[in-house]
């Protein structure tokens, strides 16, 4: 069984256009940005919103393309809303049921079934509450339980921990984990969490601007980012830009406001490129540093995240760069935000790849 999408959408002034494909059997994550057309993909899906042009197609049937729509009460898909949008004045079993009185199936049939589903996921003592009396974690799983019901052939899971606190989302997680893989459909999980989506996801699809610029699984994004976002993904520093050749064995990536020296890449004959620098190769200091190295920048410190003995320090430089030193020596140089510190690297400690 296979998603197979490939279709432009419009939603207001803004476009997507994505192509992409699920199996059967593994959790894709649809991984972007806030406005990157995540949402105008789950409408579109979802039967919500017609596409502009393309085809949705679902095990083989069209769901939408050459003229045709299937309805979305029609499509075998079942989908948690980022909002969730429990019916308020219906209980946690009405809810989950409603989907299944809507096809027909009898009134006390409908709410055993819901019984059952709400059970299996801890909430059998909270079947005849009102969404208003749920926790946000109880709501989901309400949620979770009503997109289950139906047995679809896909789960579109929509931002599925984003209005949880941090408590909360940990635990979630983990359920949701769990119910992705005793799933036997396709699974598509949207968000904009790096972390939720390494979690919960085999393969993921990275979407910005309306485009999508990466597929691969999270260890092949992490090992070889293809965009700045990616790069910020996985905790990397990146440049791109034009990567020109120079007299000596290295190269000059000239990006927006900003020029970086990096190593020739082998059998590159020029052009656009991505360069990758991870943080604990920036070293800081309060002043202009004498050594080799051929990248030097200047700016203030904007923010500090102590990690155990670890801290990443990201400096407003042009280009800005994140660093990682240890806490003793963000203690030594005195940092904090808005102090003026130099960043520096070495040309061969940078990754290049072509864009």
């Amino acid at each position: 069984m296979t998603l197979s999408v490939d279709v432009a959408a419009r939603r207001g002034g803004f476009e997507v256009r994505a192509a992409f494909e699920a199996e059967a059997g593994e959790t894709v994550a649809l991984l972007g940005p806030n406005g990157s057309g995540k949402s105008t993909l789950v409408l579109a899906i979802a039967g919500l919103l017609r596409p502009s042009e393309g085809t949705i197609a679902l095990d083989g049937e069209v769901l939408d393309g050459e003229g045709g729509h299937v309805p979305p009460e029609r499509r075998p898909i079942g989908v948690v809303f980022q909002d969730l949008l429990l019916f308020p004045h219906l209980s946690a079993v009405e809810n989950v049921a409603f989907g299944l009185r809507a096809r027909g199936i009898d009134a006390a049939e409908a709410r055993a079934r819901a019984r059952a589903a709400l059970e299996r996921l801890g909430l059998d003592d909270r079947a005849d509450a009102r969404p208003r009396d749920l926790s946000g974690g109880e709501a989901q799983r309400v949620a979770l339980a009503r997109a289950l019901i139906g047995e679809p052939a896909l789960l579109l899971l929509d931002e599925p921990l984003s209005a949880l606190d941090v408590g909360t989302r940990v635990e979630v997680r983990e359920l949701a984990r769990e119910q992705l893989r005793g799933f036997p459909g396709v699974r598509v999980v949207v968000t904009h969490d790096a972390v939720e989506a390494s979690a919960l996801a085999d393969r993921l699809i990275l979407l910005e601007h309306g485009r999508v610029t990466q597929v691969g699984s999270p260890e092949e994004i992490r090992t070889a980012p293809r965009s700045r976002y990616a790069a910020d993904f996985v905790g990397v520093n990146a440049f791109q830009g034009r990567l020109d050749r120079l007299a000596d064995g290295a190269g000059r990536l000239v990006g927006p406001g900003a020029e970086v020296v990096v190593p020739w890449p082998e059998n590159f004959p020029g052009g656009e490129a991505i360069a990758l620098l991870r943080p604990g190769d920036v070293t800081l200091s309060l002043e202009a540093p004498q050594g080799s190295a051929r990248n030097v920048f200047e700016g203030p410190v904007t923010w500090i995240a102590i990690e155990g003995e670890r801290a990443r320090v990201r400096v407003a430089s042009v280009p800005p760069l994140v660093a990682e030193i240890t806490v003793g020596s963000v203690q030594r140089l005195g940092l904090r935000e808005g102090v003026q510190v130099w960043a520096s690297f070495k040309a061969m400690e940078v990754q290049v790849l072509p864009r």
